[in-house]
């Protein structure tokens, strides 16, 4: 039972969200292929805009369409989710299915998945928040700076005329800071700090609840401390304390919860490995009993949070696996009901490997060009190299384990091992990687399968 209705009006209500199409043209910037996939996140994506422009009351009638992703690893599953959270701004979690297990034994309770989401949205709010109030609270730390840096004389009789010298003698620091020429100046601030208390923090086995952390919390003293250091460093502090000041911190509080509410997304991955086979005994009654507990959480509940409470009724799950052993049926047909949405992933081609490397605006060719840029080396990867890499990723995702595009990960580390120890004592220089560099620098491991296991 939903105990308050949310207030959160997200800012995509008044103006048009991205279209499906757009959704999915914004995905492909940063990964390759699985068009299925994306074509299904970029509906969930524009479905959540839709439920925003009904009535009040459809809005509560109306249920996130829950989605699993079915792929070997390293194709994009999470990338995908990632990547969409991103284009909604939305509070985004990864969560692993099989760090869950029943109620009763050692280990996270699953309730603990939307206490980490709306702690994420309330940093979120809360620096959303800070930068609204920015230029007030600079303005109060430049005071705050003056009254270290100037202290008038005469305080017990004081008169008209020296009131007017104290201040022009502030108007005159002001400008100063404003010009930036105070910046090395030292001053003395006092900086205090509250101990937190993870969440997750273990007491006796069992994760530490909500109650007695805020409990440990508010036990826990304040620790203040004086720092002297210049007035750059003390404008950010000073800036900051005065930003936690103006901000309405129950404001904060209704927002967090009803933007995890309304606009969280968690992803739920290794599903699979909680997926048992019907036994009642042994492991599958344990992963029987995780599956159950999550049922309450994906279908509509209420959970206690350190912001109030938080019903999951519209946050959207996406789910993850690669069902070699299991299939999403051997889930508890409660929990397969839903995730009616479901989508097969592709495994990664060699001309996926070779797309990967060039295409994405986060190519891994472009990252070592660039992360070499600022040792003042030029690198250029040509077209044989990126199919070269390509044949020798696929070639090792064959012979070992398939780890799908991760692989590209270590196959450019290795390569570029070399380039990178010597690049500080290489300013000014190029080097060009091509087919010939690839295969002196990788054959040999790509062809020797103890190695391969190990190594790559």
């Amino acid at each position: 039972m939903r105990l308050y209705e949310s207030t959160y009006h997200h800012p995509d209500t008044q103006r048009e969200s991205l279209t499906p199409r757009e959704t999915v043209s914004r995905l492909d910037n940063y990964i390759v292929g699985q068009h299925d996939a994306k074509r299904a996140v970029a509906i969930a994506l524009r479905n959540r805009w839709r439920r925003r422009q009904l009535s009040e009351e459809l809005q509560q009638e109306v249920m996130p369409k829950n989605i699993i992703m079915i792929g070997p690893t390293g194709v994009g599953k999470t990338e995908i989710a990632r990547r969409l959270a991103e284009l909604a701004d939305a509070p985004f979690i990864k969560v692993e299915a099989s760090k869950y297990t029943e109620v009763g034994y050692y280990g996270r309770d699953v309730e603990s998945m939307i206490r980490e989401l709306t702690e994420l949205s309330a940093n979120m709010v809360r620096k959303e928040k800070m930068e609204e109030v920015r230029p007030q609270a600079e303005e109060n730390a430049d005071e705050r700076i003056i009254d270290r840096l100037y202290t008038p004389r005469g305080e017990m009789d004081r008169d008209e005329e020296r009131e007017e010298s104290h201040e022009r003698t502030r108007d005159r620091l002001r400008r100063m800071l404003k010009d930036g020429k105070l910046e090395d100046r030292k001053v003395e601030i006092e900086v205090s700090e509250k101990p937190s208390v993870s969440q997750g923090m273990a007491m006796g086995g069992q994760e530490m609840g909500i109650d007695m952390q805020e409990l440990m919390e508010q036990m826990l003293p304040s620790q203040s401390e004086t720092r002297r250091m210049s007035v750059a460093e003390a404008r950010e502090v000073l800036t900051h304390q005065e930003a936690e000041k103006l901000i309405d911190k129950q404001q904060v509080q209704r927002e967090a919860v009803a933007r995890a509410e309304s606009n969280g997304i968690i992803f739920i991955d290794e599903l699979d490995k909680v997926a048992g086979q019907g036994s009642e005994r042994g492991p599958d009654v344990s992963r029987q009993g995780v599956q159950r507990d999550l049922l309450p959480i994906v279908e509509g509940s209420t959970v206690n949070t350190r912001y109030g409470m938080v019903g999951t009724d519209h946050i959207l799950f996406i789910a993850a696996g690669a069902f070699n052993v299991s299939k999403p049926s051997d889930l508890v047909p409660e929990l397969q009901g839903r995730f009616p949405i479901r989508v097969e992933l592709d495994e990664l081609s060699r001309d996926d490997f070779a797309r990967i490397l060039r295409e994405p605006r986060n190519a891994l060719t472009r990252q070592y060009r660039e992360l070499m840029k600022t040792e003042g080396l030029e690198v250029e990867f040509t077209d044989d190299a990126v199919e070269r890499l390509a044949d020798m990723a696929e070639q090792i995702n064959k012979s070992a384990q398939s780890i799908g595009a991760r692989r590209l990960h270590t196959v450019m580390e290795k390569l570029m091992e070399d380039v990178s120890f010597d690049a500080p004592n290489m300013d000014g220089q190029e080097v060009s990687i091509d087919a010939d560099y690839v295969d002196e620098k990788l054959e040999e491991l790509a062809s020797d399968e103890d190695l391969t296991r190990y190594i790559l």
